[in-house]
């Protein structure tokens, strides 16, 4: 058995759901202190984080993962126990397999394997890692980067290895991530009957002609980076259940996908605007959990495609689109950010897997990032 696929192995054995880490950071920290790597624990609430350092000084190139997984699901619907890790057909079956216990296992290859190679590498090689990247994501990576701007921890690149690829590795990379703009919207009506509405006001009457609007609306003409603004409603509840009721209130939950043509501030904005003209009464609670961010060409995307066309030999698809990931809080710090890894296909899904021949592939990528990135000039 390869290094990579013993390791992911033995960190899909670990039920590591978030926020627990079940022993998968203690794993690795224990590995990669005896290659001569520095280890920092940083604890918050119930969220294990892990700081692992190798060199000094600039430039600082950090591998950024998660050890957290989501539930299983059904444990019946699963062709194999999903924390018990089985090779079948030349896959890799198990909870975390490609998200992302296999990006992860395959950043710790590759380090030990550059360090190994280029003891005298210049700068600082680094790993991040959280047990709260599937869940609120409070207490991992966001409050590591407060962390670090309060100790003036600079980062220059920053490889995700989270699943990024379609149908074969390296066949696109994530230069960018859009933001995301949670409202928590609250509509209060009148409760009354409704044979006699004049005694009431219907909240969800209240509030269709603004919803009308805010789907109608174009909220922007995107950019050549990213894609026009998204709004979506994820969730909407009035009622007691009955039908002779008028409910008193309203809830909905909504969301914006946003490139660099909007701001959240500005989307706020129009969002409560709109609600006024419309003579809601409302209240909403937002949530911005990530602003978005795009890499410019530069090293690390140079480094990123070299190393692609030299162990996949193609030319990958520059991206911005999917979801949120980690990235979103290191960005900001500065950083050059490129998310690459296995393909996402069976994420979140029952019987996740990952193909071993591109999971045995993965480390060597990783490992020529590094060297385009560190190894040029040693110390």
């Amino acid at each position: 058995m390869s290094p990579v696929l013993d390791l992911t192995c033995e960190l899909i054995r670990r039920a590591s759901v978030t926020p627990d880490d079940a022993g998968c950071q203690a794993l690795i920290a224990q590995r990669l202190e005896r290659a001569s790597f520095a280890i920092e624990h940083l604890r918050f609430g119930e969220v294990d984080n892990l700081w692992v350092t190798h060199g000094s000084g600039a430039p600082v190139f950090v591998f950024l993962g998660h050890t957290d997984v989501v539930p299983t699901g059904p444990i019946e619907a699963w062709s194999s126990p999903p924390f018990e890790p089985v090779v079948r057909d030349g896959k890799l079956y198990g909870r975390g397999a490609a998200d992302m216990k296999s990006g992860v296992a395959a950043m710790v290859v590759a380090l030990e394997d550059f360090v190994r190679e280029h003891s005298g590498h210049r700068g600082t090689v680094a790993l991040l890692l959280t047990s709260d990247e599937e869940g609120a994501a409070i207490d991992g990576v966001r409050r590591i980067a407060d962390l670090f701007r309060e100790r003036g921890q600079r980062i220059d690149a920053c490889v995700v290895g989270e699943p990024s690829s379609k149908s074969r590795l390296g066949d696109l990379i994530r230069i960018g991530r859009r933001g995301s703009l949670t409202g928590r919207l609250l509509v209060r009506g009148v409760q009354g009957h409704v044979a006699y509405p004049e005694k009431a006001d219907n909240p969800v009457h209240r509030l269709a002609p603004a919803f009308a609007e805010l789907v109608a609306t174009r909220w922007d003409e995107g950019n050549e980076a990213f894609p026009s603004t998204s709004f979506q409603i994820s969730n909407l509840n009035a009622g007691t259940g009955a039908d002779n009721v008028i409910p008193g209130e309203l809830r909905a939950v909504f969301n914006f996908r946003f490139g660099t043509a909007s701001t959240a501030q500005n989307l706020r904005e129009r969002v409560e605007a709109i609600l006024r003209r419309h003579d809601v009464d409302f209240s909403i609670d937002w949530w911005l959990s990530g602003e978005p961010f795009l890499t410019q060409d530069g090293p690390l995307r140079r480094a990123t495609l070299a190393a692609i066309r030299e162990h996949c030999g193609i030319e990958p698809e520059q991206s911005t689109g999917g979801g949120t990931s980690d990235g979103r809080f290191i960005a900001p710090l500065g950083a050059e950010v490129v998310e690459l890894g296995v393909c996402n296909a069976t994420i979140h899904k029952v019987d996740e897997c990952v193909a071993v021949d591109e999971l045995e592939r993965l480390p060597d990528l990783y490992r020529s990032i590094l060297r385009n990135m560190l190894a040029s000039t040693e110390r």
